[in-house]
């Protein structure tokens, strides 16, 4: 079975926590501060990997975690940045990432971040100036992203046979390519799409054998509306009719309006019509239907042929009409496109030593009077500051209500109409604010 869909939790590492020390050396009676730095916390990173065939690696977990960044230590020493969780997916994988992110997987060796480590706490070191020579508090380390993402993978062809279920199009692939998919005289033979590798002298190209759609497959009908998607990233569609069919026309019709209703671009794609089980009709019928068919669409397609996927008769034909509907120009860079937050392999990743939340509109925050002596104040930046200090650590209080008079938080309490020793929320966290 394929499995080209899967849903999974994603959780990027906890930053390590910042360190609290202080030198203890002989002959060396007030030795500084000197606690290091915890470590970034590890990311969950998504890798193509052109040895995967589908998503089934993601049913055997539906949880991936990084590691959390080590804690800092004594003698300025930082942690370790956690590990990355590492997951291969597919080519052709498309995901939903947190937040609305999107990225689409296409070349091996390409990453995406799904869920970023947290940042780390700084140790009081940092903390040390010239009004505080000796600071007993540190910051702790931040939770990473987390989350539910989607991936979907879209199979990565370079021309797709479409067509109603028993048209012919596994025996055309098969008799086109070395792949191996069932035949039989039944419809609905082909339950899952099968790619198989056109070649010429100079050249390869994939083809993929979608499932037979049949009317209503937009909505959900049959079994090829699963896989319409896969459809998507081929540059040139196959059209496989079967000439001794009962009513060819109105099979054509209704694929063709199967194609249009899911979009996706679907109905823009240049389209080869081939003509299947010719071997099944006189010559002369053949030659007859196959200049009415081309009379009939004119420019809606590139080209009309004949085939017979038993005799051989005009595969030859199709396959070169397949290369010229396909060209060779860009054939890779169509599908590069990395998102925003993917890169090759073997290009240089970066890690910013620390994050600045700068207030934008609004200050970025807002205050609102909950009761008589408690305020509530929002906004991320100042949720992240406050659950990076220990609030029963009075140093650490202490700095914190520097802070916020720092960004403008205290005077917009004041405005609010907070005195001295009320109660403040920020995110999970209340306490009591006491400023002159």
């Amino acid at each position: 079975m394929l499995y080209d869909r899967a849903r999974t939790y994603v959780e990027g590492g906890r930053g390590g926590d910042g360190c609290v020390s202080f030198r203890r050396e002989a002959h060396v009676p007030k030795g500084g501060p000197d606690g290091g730095d915890g470590g970034h916390g590890g990311d969950v990173v998504l890798v193509c990997d052109p040895s995967l065939r589908d998503l089934s690696a993601m049913r055997h977990g539906s949880h991936f975690r990084a590691s959390r960044g080590g804690n800092g230590q004594g003698k300025r020493r930082h942690g370790a940045r956690g590990d990355d969780r590492v997951i291969p997916v597919a080519p052709g994988t498309e995901v939903s990432g947190l937040d609305g992110e999107r990225f689409d997987l296409t070349e091996p060796g390409q990453r995406a971040v799904v869920a970023q480590g947290g940042s780390a706490g700084h140790g009081n070191k940092r903390f040390a100036s010239a009004t505080r020579q000796a600071p007993r508090f540190a910051e702790r380390g931040l939770e990473g992203e987390s989350g539910w993402i989607e991936l979907r993978l879209k199979l990565l062809a370079d021309a797709g046979l479409v067509g109603l279920p028993n048209a012919g199009k596994s025996s055309l692939l098969a008799r086109m390519t070395r792949a191996s998919p069932k035949v039989a005289e039944y419809p609905f033979t082909t339950v899952e799409p099968v790619l198989g590798t056109l070649e010429s002298e100079d050249r390869q190209l994939v083809l993929a054998d979608i499932p037979g759609l049949i009317e209503g497959a937009a909505e959900g009908a049959g079994l090829g509306h699963e896989f319409l998607a896969h459809v998507e990233r081929c540059r040139a569609l196959v059209h496989v009719i079967d000439l001794a069919s009962e009513d060819p026309i109105a099979g054509y019709e209704t694929v063709r309006s199967e194609l249009d209703a899911h979009g996706g671009g679907l109905e823009a794609l240049p389209e080869l019509i081939a003509l299947s089980k010719r071997d099944l009709l006189p010559e002369g019928e053949v030659d007859r239907a196959t200049d009415e068919w081309r009379q009939r669409l004119g420019d809606r397609s590139l080209d009309v042929l004949a085939v017979s996927a038993v005799t051989g008769a005009g595969v030859d034909e199709l396959r070169r009409a397949i290369l010229v509907a396909v060209p060779p120009e860009g054939a890779g860079e169509e599908r590069a496109a990395p998102s925003p937050h993917g890169a090759r392999a073997g290009e240089p990743q970066f890690e910013a030593d620390h994050r600045i939340y700068t207030p934008a509109g609004n200050q970025g925050f807002t205050v609102e009077r909950v009761e008589s002596g408690v305020f509530r104040v929002e906004g991320r930046g100042i949720e992240l500051l406050v659950r990076r200090h220990d609030l029963g650590n009075e140093e650490a209080l202490a700095y914190l209500e520097h802070r916020l008079g720092e960004i403008g938080v205290l005077k917009a309490l004041r405005d609010a109409g907070f005195e001295s020793g009320d109660e403040v929320q920020i995110g999970a966290d209340a306490f009591d604010l006491h400023v002159g």
